[in-house]
């Protein structure tokens, strides 16, 4: 602070050294301030600071050690201190973390509107999708699954596991849905969680040709549809027994979903049939109509 107010005395008439000897300041620190007012390290600062904005912005209850790891996997060359110290610096914190100090932290705006209203009702495949987050722990660790599913069928169409739970995994989820056929113009419902709020899962959506729809905030029956599986997918899996590691959680739960809930567990409204036979009998006709 000390360069631009020895700049300005001097412009109103007084000597540098004269200014500088009463500021505690030396005529030598000043000029080098002048030939490069920006110093390295606050110009490469800055551009950290600017990457770490952009992961935030995506994922938004990413601390400081997920935001070091997120850096050094797009090629930055940061230590955790320095990512913790411009964290500090620029206010850039946790959103959980935050929610934590105060009970008056809400959710983010949502960014779109809610095209549901609680009619999870379906007349023809790949109409409406719903989509959640769910986490289990591990002997590991924690592992997140994203899934869609088809309010038609009740099938899964897409869903994503990982260990983190960021704006990827609802990418993943959502992009590995996009993979059936005639999907553009979906109505994609989903909470109001930090993920399916993100630039990347928005973008995915528009670039799929997908339309995004979302409940209220704390209205856990706007996406019951979605709690639904995850309620079944908790007592048949997750509850059954300890996990010791991530991979066998992992394997457990793609083994229930594929081989279990779409091709043996049969559902009333579906008319006795699973999810697979209901596609399988019923698709055809539905695209003829």
């Amino acid at each position: 602070m000390m360069g631009p107010l020895v700049e300005e005395l001097a412009a109103d008439g007084v000597r540098v050294s004269s200014a500088c000897r009463v500021l505690g300041f030396t005529t030598q620190a000043f000029y080098k301030w002048r030939t490069a007012p920006c110093s390295n390290r606050d110009y490469s600062d800055a551009q950290v600071v600017n990457a770490i904005l952009d992961i935030h912005h995506d994922d938004p209850e990413f601390g400081y050690r997920f935001i070091t790891d997120e850096l050094i996997r797009k090629g930055w060359s940061v230590s955790e201190n320095r990512v913790q110290r411009l964290c500090r610096e620029h206010k850039i914190w946790s959103a959980t973390v935050k929610k934590s100090r105060t009970s008056s932290k809400r959710p983010g705006p949502p960014v779109h509107d809610d095209l549901v209203e609680r009619d999870f009702t379906s007349g023809a495949p790949n109409e409406r999708w719903v989509g959640d987050i769910t986490e289990h722990r591990t002997g590991q660790g924690k592992l997140y699954l994203c899934t869609f599913k088809d309010l038609w069928s009740n099938r899964i169409v897409g869903y994503s596991i990982a260990d983190q739970m960021t704006a990827a995994l609802a990418v993943c989820a959502i992009r590995n849905a996009g993979l059936r056929r005639d999907c553009e113009g979906v109505i994609v419902h989903t909470d109001r969680g930090s993920q399916f709020r993100s630039r990347a899962f928005v973008s995915t959506l528009n670039e799929l040709g997908m339309i995004g729809s979302m409940g209220r905030v704390g209205a856990a029956g706007d996406n019951a549809a979605a709690e639904s599986f995850f309620s079944l997918l908790q007592k048949n899996v997750l509850n059954r027994q300890r996990w010791a590691t991530r991979d066998e959680l992992r394997v457990a739960i793609v083994t229930w979903i594929e081989a279990t809930y779409h091709r043996r567990r049969k559902q009333r409204r579906l008319g006795k049939l699973t999810p697979i036979e209901f596609e399988a009998i019923h698709q055809p006709a539905a695209q003829a109509a």
